[in-house]
Order: C-alpha cells, then structure tokens, then sequence
C-alpha cells in the first residue's frame, strides 16, 4: 500500500472526521514547496489558510523558536516575562491602538473581542445589562466556538449545536443602508472581515469600510476588524483596512503573527474599550507565552525585512493578471487583493473540490470553498517565476 493511502486510512480511523483533506501527507516545506511521504513535490497554495505567510521553516523564525525554547517556554500569566512586552510594543505599532490582550487561536481573539465590546457597552456607553447587540454580516467566518457559530448564516456550521447565543444581528455584506437600519441604542459593535475569506474572497465595494467606520463612530458603536485571515501582508498592506485608512476600535489578529509555526493570536484596542478589563475577568493559560511572544516578534521583523507586503502587492496583481488570461468555460470570475485570490467556477461546472483534486496531480495544493471557489493564498515569498509555474497548471486543469 502506498505510505500516503497507510497514513490517510490511520487518521481516518482514529481521527474525528471534521474535516475533508486532500489525500496526501506531507512530512516536510521549504518556501512555497512541500513534499510528501513519497517524495512527491508539490507549491503550497493554500498556506494554512493565511497563517504561513512566511513560508514554511522560514529559517529566521525557526531559530527564534529554537533559541526561545532552549531558556523559557511558558509561565502563564501569573507571572511577567521578558519576550511579552517586544510583542505589545510591535503590534501597537503596527495597528495604531494603544492596549494589546494576547490569546493563542483566532477563535479565541473573537471570543476576546466580543466580550470587550460587550462589557464596553454596559461599563462605557450604559447599555441596559443583558441587551447589548452585536451585528455581523451574512457569510461571515469568525471561528467555530457555539457563540460564534451563533451569528453564522452557514447550516453547515449550526446543525445540531444549539442552543445558540443570543445577541447578534445579521445584515448583508456590503450593504451600508443595512448597517444604518440595524444600530439602536443597545448596539455596541460592528464585526466585520475587511474581505470575507471563507466565503469565497468577497470584496466589498470600494469605501464599505470607510463609510462603515463612519457610521459606527456617528452612532457610538464600535468597529471590530477581524483581521485574521487578511493581517500581516496578506492583501499588500499591514491590514486589510490600511487600503482605506481605517482605524478600527478592536483589531483582532492570528494566522501569520505565529509565522507559521505557533499559534499566536491577540486583540488590539483603545484606552476606553481595553479598560474595561480587570484582573481575573478574562484570560489563557498559554496566552502571550514567551515563546509565542519571541516567534511573533521575528514573524513581524520577517514581515518588514523582505517587504512582504510589497511582494503581495505587486505578486499577487501579476497572479491575477495571468489567471484573467486563461480562457476557459469554466471560469466566471477571477477576484483578489493581494496574494488572497478566488478563482470563481460557473456551478454548472460541478464543485470546486474535483478541480482541487486534479491540481493535486499537478503539483498544486490548493482548496475549495462555498462549493463553487478555488481559493489561491500562496506564502508571500513567492517568487514570480513560482507563480507562472502554478498558473501553467491551473490553466492546464481548467482548460482540460
């Protein structure tokens, strides 16, 4: 049996089935590569979902990582240690807020967040307790926790975990008037993907986030950028909102502040909203640990040091620029900002996952999303050559 099908058929057998990989194992990355158990090559177009940003085993990183776990590891909160602070320090400088609360999953930045705002609205703005509204928007991704999942519009994500937090309102993506209807008095916040990701890389109309930041602050209600699947580059700024100048109230970040070989994740915020928080209200065992705080200080020194923002730009507009060359049927739009790209198919074409299988056999991993989506989110070191040689397979795939 072949050492992929063997490792495949373990995990299926003792693993939850809560996820559909691709069948193939991979054991080590370089870069934008990585092979399998059989040697086999292939580009990583995927990226953990943004969170390899820097490539795989980028070699700074993994030496931070290395030479940080060799003196500290972790002492929780309890305690102060010396790598926390360089963190706070680089992501106040980079998101413009003054108050940093580190956690370690995404979900858990948004979890973080949510009670941010909501303990804002009843310490800060005097919303009645127990009626404070938050609203998000229709195909939203957040995470998967049962709050979370309790502003979701996707079934898939619902089915079978209720009951469901109350507190949320849902408007259409996009929609400004819809936003404007929706505030009252006890809405706190606004929570909002500058780009909805798992939705298929929706991007709103031009000056959503601008004119949304606009109306929050009329209205006294916060603004919560969810940054972590767009942060750290991977749409050719810092932020998502930087394409606008937006300053939002709470920033959340995760993915690519762990370079790709931690969980790292953490919310910014202003004086106003981050006072609300007092000793023993809110907190992670592992949150800001040293080793942590160390990796995601290089992964942000990376960041600057090989302009990977700059390298997103300009890539990931070429990307687009080949893809719109292919001339196939099954192609209905090609989108993206930065190295953050859909290849959109007609549905008559089928789901998106049999395209994404047959990439696999040509040296390609990348994968389907909302069914009709082939989502192309390539490390941010990659080079332009790597980017025609994928783009020479995804045509051969899509004009078979």
């Amino acid at each position: 049996m072949p050492i992929n099908r063997e490792i495949v058929e373990k995990t299926e057998q003792y693993g939850a089935m809560n996820y559909l990989p691709l069948p193939v194992a991979i054991t080590r990355g370089q870069g934008v590569w990585v092979w399998d158990v059989e040697d086999n090559k292939y580009m990583d177009m995927l990226s953990a979902y943004s969170a390899m940003s820097h490539g795989h085993c980028h070699p700074k990183i993994v030496a931070a990582l290395k030479e940080q776990a060799d003196k500290l590891t972790l002492t929780s909160r309890a305690f102060h240690n010396d790598k926390l602070c360089e963190l706070y320090e680089r992501i106040v400088k980079y998101t413009h807020l003054p108050k940093v609360l580190p956690m370690n999953t995404g979900a858990e930045a948004v979890e973080t967040a949510l009670k941010a705002a909501r303990k804002w609205g009843y310490d800060v703005k005097g919303v009645p307790e127990g009626q404070a509204e938050i609203i998000a928007c229709s195909n939203n991704f957040h995470g998967r926790t049962i709050t979370i999942i309790s502003m979701s519009t996707d079934e898939d994500y619902r089915e079978g975990f209720g009951p469901f937090t109350p507190g949320f309102k849902i408007i259409e993506y996009g929609d400004l008037e819809a936003l404007r209807s929706a505030i009252n008095e006890n809405t706190v916040a606004f929570l909002v993907e500058p780009i909805q990701g798992e939705a298929g890389i929706l991007i709103p109309p031009a000056g959503y986030m601008k004119q949304a930041e606009q109306i929050c602050r009329d209205s006294n209600v916060l603004l919560v950028a969810d940054e972590i699947q767009t942060g750290f580059g991977r749409t050719g700024k810092v932020f998502c909102c930087d394409h606008e100048d937006v300053h939002p109230d709470i920033m959340i970040m995760g993915k690519a502040l762990g370079g790709g070989v931690l969980p790292v994740s953490a919310i910014a915020g202003t004086e106003e909203v981050m006072g609300v928080f007092r000793p023993g209200i809110h907190g992670s065992t592992f949150g800001g640990n040293p080793l942590a705080a160390a990796v995601g200080c290089v992964a942000l020194d990376v960041l600057e040091e090989e302009d990977l923002l700059g390298r997103a730009r300009d890539l990931g507009a070429y990307l687009v620029q080949l893809l719109r060359k292919i001339d196939s049927p099954h192609v209905k739009e090609i989108r993206g900002k930065g190295l953050l790209v859909a290849v959109e198919l007609k549905e008559e074409s089928g789901h998106a996952r049999a395209f994404c299988e047959r990439l696999l056999h040509f040296g390609i991993l990348a994968k389907e999303t909302h069914t009709t989506v082939i989502r192309l989110a390539p490390p941010l070191v990659i080079t332009k050559g790597e980017i025609e040689w994928a783009v020479e397979q995804v045509e051969r795939v899509l004009t078979e």
